[in-house]
């Protein structure tokens, strides 16, 4: 035989054991793998807790992002959401999602005003003349992202946190009668939190940090004189027409807030990468509808505090509003020492000092095509 013919046997062999690897490898590709990926792929769920009462708007904005998220996964996630108070109170979200307790949530960065103060710079405060969307554009844009996973890793908290949904300003708070001058704020027993419990402090109240569904028996017990909590609809949903027929609008405490949403940081690391990409285009889908039904919700609302519950609503005096911002600054001063607390007051403010300007600048005033159109009907009486 030559060489050649010796080879076939030995070649045609081969052959046939390289075609029956395929064929068993094919095989299991067919038979195998999907079987692993459907141990693997199979639907994750989270049980969250909002900080809000089950009434409040601000869960409906909760269930309105776990709902977007579940939709987006086609059920691959699936995120219940529990009220304040079902698994912890309101103030223990952080501690809770941290320690896995629950994997996820929805609150305020204020909340967790206790475990270090620079949290309420995410919307406690004047912002340096931000609105609440010009903060989240910080927060995106301008380095408010980085710092914000080096604050919560400074003090051990294992989250994953999107800040979103920037609300209007706050309301100055419900009140037996109208605030004319900052004195009246002397003596008065008065629910606010994050740094707003220094200003109101600063102011002369006597301040009382409670979670937003404890404020309204506290002043029906007359526990509170007055209270702040933030918006015509939350407000009246959780009963303060019941208690208060007096509103004062337009504040610089809270004109810059937003929302929360807080993932346990093992559990989300631990998601596939394409569910974590369609959660963080979900945050933003969800911050712009939240902005959307705030309008259409708080402006009904405005209306029938009015109307049917005969509220009466002030504009914040501008004596008020200028002394707020200097015991703010008093306040902040408090902090020096507070090394990442400066850092975040000092990128805010530098980011503020253009975007602010470039507003100011650009941006027309809403006032006189209102009053063209639909007379002058101011929004709220000089106290």
């Amino acid at each position: 035989m030559s060489n050649e013919q010796l080879k076939k046997p030995e070649t045609a062999s081969r052959r046939k054991f390289l075609t029956g690897a395929a064929a068993a490898t094919a095989g299991a590709a067919a038979l195998g793998f999907p079987m692993i990926a459907k141990g693997q792929t199979g639907p994750i769920s989270m049980r969250w807790q909002s900080t809000w009462p089950a009434k409040d708007i601000f869960h409906e904005y909760a269930l309105d992002f776990a709902k977007k998220v579940n939709d987006m996964t086609g059920g691959d996630l699936r995120i219940e959401v529990l009220p304040a108070g079902a698994v912890v109170p309101a103030f223990g979200l952080l501690d809770a999602v941290t320690k896995g307790t629950l994997d996820g949530g929805h609150g305020v960065l204020v909340y967790h005003y206790g475990k270090q103060n620079a949290l309420a710079l995410w919307g406690s405060g004047p912002a340096y003349g931000m609105d609440a969307n010009t903060l989240l554009s910080w927060h995106k844009y301008g380095g408010g992202k980085e710092l914000l996973n080096k604050l919560y890793n400074s003090i051990g908290a294992n989250v994953v946190s999107f800040p979103y949904g920037p609300m209007p300003t706050q309301p100055l708070g419900w009140f037996k009668k109208p605030i004319t001058k900052p004195d009246d704020f002397k003596g008065l027993k008065f629910r606010t939190v994050g740094i707003s419990i220094d200003v109101f402090t600063g102011l002369g109240a006597a301040v009382n940090a409670l979670p937003g569904g404890e404020i309204v028996p506290a002043m029906d017990r007359g526990l509170l004189d007055a209270a702040e909590f933030n918006n015509a609809s939350s407000d009246r949903l959780l009963g303060f027409a019941d208690v208060s027929k007096v509103c004062m609008l337009q504040s610089y405490h809270q004109n810059a807030e937003q929302f929360e949403i807080m993932f346990n940081k093992t559990k989300f690391d631990a998601l596939p990468v394409k569910m974590k990409s369609i959660i963080e285009n979900a945050v933003e889908a969800a911050s712009q509808d939240m902005s959307w039904k705030a309008i259409h919700r708080y402006s009904q609302d405005y209306i029938e505090l009015q109307t049917k519950d005969k509220v009466r609503f002030f504009k914040t005096p501008d004596s008020v509003l200028a002394r707020q911002l200097v015991v703010y600054d008093q306040a902040t001063a408090k902090r020096k020492d507070n090394a990442i607390f400066r850092e975040v007051e000092e990128s805010q403010k530098k980011f503020a000092e253009r975007s602010v300007r470039w507003y100011l600048d650009t941006q027309v005033s809403s006032r006189m095509a209102y009053n063209h159109y639909f007379g002058k009907k101011p929004a709220a009486k000089k106290a």
